[in-house]
């Protein structure tokens, strides 16, 4: 019984300090879940900006900013024909009340056009105080979840003060937290009982062995009583009756009623924002160095601007890769997912007007292994795509082109 007793013990011990840890809380939602050419050659998000990150329950925040829909489309994905826009949350702690799609107000789901440019906005209510970790996604039909760029969100005051009141058609106040909440949980139980019933019903008499021993000497007439078939025509009759007969006093009660909507819209792309045609990339060459975790790009840019333009920046699934002699001007100060010293050029002069010019561009940062994107040199579409910003300095301008070629390893 001693020797018996250390072990026990040591191992209560042990559950009581495992206890006592702290759990530290869920710090993303699957970004780097998805396949990186998945991630980097279908929603190219950029801009995207929150009103506020400190706010209190009640209060209204938004999201804003703008896509761009790869024209490098993966095979392997289907397109994006039906695609909804959310906002990914650790639980109900935000509602959402507007959203908006090129300005136009957006409830369904809709087709997105590859090579397309589009600019949202979605309006939400705190409802849960905390610190949360909070994206903007779209979920592709048949694809998955393309995160966008994450924040931290902290929502202040005191849950029990949330408010979710609307009016409806007829002008009646109703409150959405708690609105047909015990008509709900009053018809589960129902249906719940009535299931339970018509199993029990059958499971109270002796299963499987005498059942096959009855079915073995052929009587497998007597399996089914007359008193069964009555209760099962009852059934058959009853629960479709009752619910075509509370279908009626239910359209009748709330005859203004309007349907959950499963419509498709369709909303066009805004003119082109990115490949608009006054400064063109074509990418000559994509190499990755594993050990050094560096992209190595060459691109043929073409400045049909009136202006000298300079490569800035390069984004590929949310992380940004700045020119360190730009970052001054177009750093993203307090973001884990920038690097302002990731990128360093061949040649950082201006490209002048109606130039064209070879770069080399080499992006190299952890990131590339921290975000799980050198994994695209194991993936059977080894593509990388992303935008590459490029910036007039004098007249203040931005161009944006979408990249995208063949990936070739390199492990030396």
């Amino acid at each position: 019984m001693k020797s018996l007793f250390k072990p026990w013990l040591l191992a209560v011990l042990c559950i009581n300090v495992l206890l006592v840890l702290t759990v530290p809380a869920a710090q993303a939602h699957g970004e780097k879940a998805l396949e990186p050419f998945i991630r980097m050659r279908t929603i190219q998000w950029y801009d995207v900006q929150w009103s506020t990150q400190t706010f209190n329950v009640n209060d209204e925040v938004s999201v804003s900013g703008k896509f761009h829909v790869a024209e490098d489309w993966p095979i392997s994905v289907p397109k994006p024909e039906a695609s909804f826009l959310n906002i990914s949350t650790p639980g109900p702690v935000l509602i959402r009340t507007e959203r908006y799609l090129n300005g136009k107000p957006w409830t369904n789901s809709v087709s997105l056009e590859p090579g397309g440019d589009y600019e949202f906005k979605v309006v939400m209510k705190g409802r849960l105080p905390g610190r949360y970790h909070i994206h903007p996604f779209f979920n592709l039909k048949d694809a998955g979840q393309v995160m966008g760029p994450g924040v931290w969100l902290e929502i202040g005051g005191d849950p029990g003060d949330f408010t979710n009141t609307i009016k409806t058609i007829n002008g009646e106040l109703i409150d959405m937290e708690s609105f047909g909440f015990a008509n709900g949980i009053f018809w589960h139980l129902f249906w719940g009982a009535l299931a339970a019933g018509w199993l029990l019903w059958w499971v109270r008499r002796p299963l499987f062995i005498s059942r096959y021993r009855m079915l073995d000497a052929g009587l497998e007439h007597e399996l089914i009583t007359n008193q069964d078939k009555t209760i099962a025509k009852a059934v058959l009759v009853g629960v479709p009756v009752l619910v075509l007969a509370l279908n009626a006093v239910t359209a009748n009660q709330y005859p203004d009623a309007i349907p959950l909507q499963a419509g498709l819209d369709r909303i066009l792309p805004l003119p082109a924002q990115v490949n608009a045609g006054m400064v063109n990339v074509d990418t000559l060459k994509a190499e990755y160095n594993v050990a050094q975790r560096a992209m190595l790009l060459q691109f043929s840019v073409d400045n049909r601007s009136q202006g000298a333009v300079r490569i800035g920046e390069f984004s590929s699934s949310n992380v940004h890769f700045m020119n360190a002699d730009l970052a001054n001007l177009h750093s993203k100060p307090g973001k884990d997912d920038v690097s302002n010293n990731g990128l360093s050029l061949s040649d950082n002069t201006p490209i002048a007007p109606g130039e064209q010019r070879t770069v080399t561009v080499e992006v190299r940062d952890a990131a590339w292994e921290s975000q799980k994107l050198d994994g695209l040199i194991k993936d059977a579409d080894s593509r990388v795509g992303g935008l590459l910003f490029l910036y007039d300095e004098v007249m203040g301008k931005r161009y944006i082109s979408s990249i995208s070629a063949a990936v070739i390893p390199k492990f030396n």
